[in-house]
């Protein structure tokens, strides 16, 4: 298929399709503890956590291969997804929580390794110039929708969980079929060969260092906000009412809304970045988040209108910058290393996650929601530091055309 916004489309739709192999283990968790006694919330979250862990094993792996840049990262990107969705469509055939199930979920994410930081990659090879921060926005949109979903799901009702799971690994099927289709970008490079330690390369260069550590800072916040924000806000609701038993589709559809609006934030963010400059547009966003993330304590019990509102100013500015980090690393990679630097650089970032999701409920039980927060908007504010830093170096005029 030929033509810019044509190739875009296609692997913008291959990797919301794929993705979905991430995100079905969450929408099927709560069918599956019905279903079975001695299920409960600890599995539930083993299967989410299972994936965190395989998609940083799986992105470590790739990057000290150097994958994504030695090969066809349409081939790549394709096998991936088959492997996901053959671990994913494994699950039906297991006896509801069997440790099995864990890993396959474990395989699942490791297989989205190369999918996740590789669809990046091709949709780089297609972006100008001016338009990069958009187009990384896309993908990381859709990633952001997709997050959101279970939540819509499991406030209309839910689903039964084998048709969850089946879709998704059909869905990531389809993905390797439409992957096929898609041409490589005028801007895609490739490395011949293997080269050794091409992976150190992120951390020796000063300017995807410290693109990557604002990532890091952004990440820090991000899934730990996504992971607990339906918490709280049905914690908030139930206070508010003095706590009186509370609908769980409400808490359900306001943090559907919270994490979904984030999406817009990407593709606005992207097209603002390339305009002003990324080093902006992250510190905005991640000033806004850490002020969120400050204020969430005293929005806590206060009518649902009010929280909710402040939640989904958080939604927008808690991913909006994400996007912006991935661009700043393609623009700042040594030609033919793109995909690797990228799948580092999200190594790094999703194997932090793992500390923070499960170190929220330790603060929350020890320092209340205000206090657990408030821990999160540190990571926030050395984004901050690192990317003013980045924008006081001379590797900035390579960002956004120039802008920074």
């Amino acid at each position: 298929m030929s033509g810019k916004a044509a190739n875009l489309a296609l692997i913008t739709i291959a990797q919301v399709l794929a993705l979905s192999l991430w995100f079905s283990g969450t929408a099927a968790g709560p069918g599956m503890a019905r279903e079975a006694l001695g299920v409960g919330p600890g599995f539930q979250a083993f299967l989410t956590g299972a994936v965190q862990a395989g998609f940083v094993a799986g992105t470590l792996l790739s990057a000290v291969l150097v994958l994504a840049d030695r090969y066809d990262p349409r081939r790549l990107f394709a096998a991936a997804a088959l492997l996901g969705a053959a671990a994913n469509a494994a699950i039906l055939l297991l006896p509801v929580g069997d440790a099995a199930v864990i890993a396959a979920r474990l395989v699942t994410g490791a297989a989205l390794a190369g999918v996740y930081p590789v669809g990046m990659k091709l949709a780089a090879g297609w972006a100008d110039r001016g338009d990069t921060g958009l187009v990384v926005g896309l993908l990381v949109g859709g990633l952001t929708l997709g997050s959101a979903s279970p939540h819509l799901v499991n406030a209309l009702g839910g689903l039964e969980w084998r048709w969850t799971l089946g879709a998704a690994s059909l869905a990531a099927v389809a993905a390797a079929g439409l992957i096929g289709l898609a041409r490589l970008g005028p801007r895609h490079t490739a490395m011949p060969g293997l080269k050794a330690a091409a992976a150190l390369q992120l951390w020796r260069n000063r300017g995807t260092r410290l693109a990557t550590l604002g990532y890091l800072g952004h990440m820090w916040e991000l899934y730990a906000m996504w992971a607990w924000v339906g918490l709280y806000l049905a914690a908030s609701f139930a206070a508010w009412r003095g706590g009186a038993r509370l609908d769980a589709r409400e808490a359900a559809l306001a943090t559907f809304a919270v994490i979904g609006a984030g999406a817009i934030g990407c593709v606005v963010a992207g097209r603002v970045a390339d305009r002003v400059g990324r080093v902006r547009v992250t510190v905005w966003a991640m000033g806004a988040s850490a002020a969120c993330c400050l204020l969430a304590g005293a929005a806590f019990g206060l009518h649902p209108a009010l929280t909710t509102s402040l939640c989904l100013v958080w939604g927008v500015a808690v991913v909006a910058d994400s996007a912006q980090f991935s661009a700043s690393v393609a623009e700042l990679s040594e030609p033919g290393l793109t995909g690797t630097m990228l799948t580092v650089q999200n190594c790094l970032g999703f194997a932090l996650t793992l500390v923070t999701i499960h170190l929220m409920p330790v603060l929350v039980s020890h320092a209340g929601w205000g206090g657990a927060f408030a821990v999160l908007a540190i990571g926030p504010a050395l984004g901050c530091v690192a990317m003013l830093r980045l924008g006081r170096s001379p590797m900035a005029l390579r960002l956004a055309g120039g802008r920074g």
